[in-house]
């Protein structure tokens, strides 16, 4: 048997029509649409180009993902203090 919740938004309270707990946060940022338009510059170069071969091609989006991920770890970091 279930019960219907009383209160207004829910067990926690709140908004009418929201629930209490954890929130996504929204994604994208300006370091993933960099991180992004790079990829697909590197990807229209690594088609159009001979020179780029499919091993250079992972090699650049590995020390991509590698420059994109320490600057989120550094942004993250930076948060952590302000708290």
């Amino acid at each position: 048997m279930t019960t219907i919740p009383t209160e207004p938004g829910g067990p926690r309270g709140g908004m009418p029509g929201t629930w209490g707990g954890a929130r996504m946060p929204i994604p994208g940022n300006a370091e993933f649409a960099v991180y992004l338009l790079m990829w697909i510059v590197l990807a229209i170069i690594w088609a159009a180009s001979d020179q780029v071969g499919a091993g250079l091609f992972c090699t650049l989006t590995t020390a991509l993902s590698f420059g994109y991920f320490i600057s989120r770890g550094i942004a993250k970091a930076s948060r952590v203090l302000e708290q």
